[in-house]
């Protein structure tokens, strides 16, 4: 059985060094993507939309992993990996403390070896395993961030703030101006850890300023 150890291959885009800025060019991956929002006065917590989505998005991808574990030739074994989210309003001002207006883009990277073909077997599955309106959402989907400066933050998610801000001064200081959506990469659990040791990737795309 061939094993992808995607962990070990992807470690400068999924573990950056908490102590510094990086500036770092992303280039395209495949992933399972779903897009949605957070009702007006709910949280990520406490949605049971979002609740939903995520477990759409998590039954993808296992059900993925085990149909490459289980070919009959030539078999492949792959981790999943961590969860990512696109954060975004539609007017206003994106603000972490504020979340009943957030749109956002779930992904969960996916090897090379699924495709779309792949991807179809896997949702027909799930609407008979586990059916809800959330699967019919999800899609497979190629995706290039292109130039990003990150780092990994340590610590709960209300405290982001601090960490995009030393984000956004690192990328002025160097000629880049910050863009587009708030990346998140899950490292942890909010739920099974102590939220003062949580792992968070934080990512945003630059341009060169004007």
């Amino acid at each position: 059985m061939e094993t992808l150890d995607l962990r070990k291959e992807l470690k400068q885009y999924y573990l950056p060094s908490a102590k510094k800025i990086e500036l770092i060019e992303i280039p395209a991956f495949n992933f399972v993507m779903i897009d949605g929002a957070i009702e007006p006065d709910a949280s990520p917590g406490t949605s049971p939309l979002f609740e939903q989505t995520m477990q759409a998005m998590y039954g993808a991808a296992y059900t993925l992993k085990f149909m490459f574990k289980k070919l009959p030739e030539n078999p492949v074994d792959y981790p999943v990996m961590a969860l990512e989210g696109l954060w975004f309003v539609e007017d206003g001002q994106f603000d972490i403390r504020y979340p009943g207006n957030w749109k956002y883009t779930l992904m969960i990277l996916q090897p090379d070896v699924v495709g779309a073909e792949h991807f179809a077997e896997a949702i027909e599955q799930l609407r008979k395993k586990k059916p809800s309106p959330a699967v019919e959402r999800l899609r497979l989907e190629r995706f290039q961030e292109g130039l990003c400066v990150q780092t990994m933050h340590i610590g709960p998610y209300a405290d982001e703030p601090a960490t995009v801000a030393r984000m956004e001064a690192f990328a002025q200081e160097n000629g880049y101006q910050m863009h587009r959506k708030h990346h998140e990469i899950y490292m942890g659990d909010p739920r099974r850890g102590d939220p003062a040791k949580l792992k968070t990737v934080l990512r945003h795309p630059v341009t060169r300023q004007p």
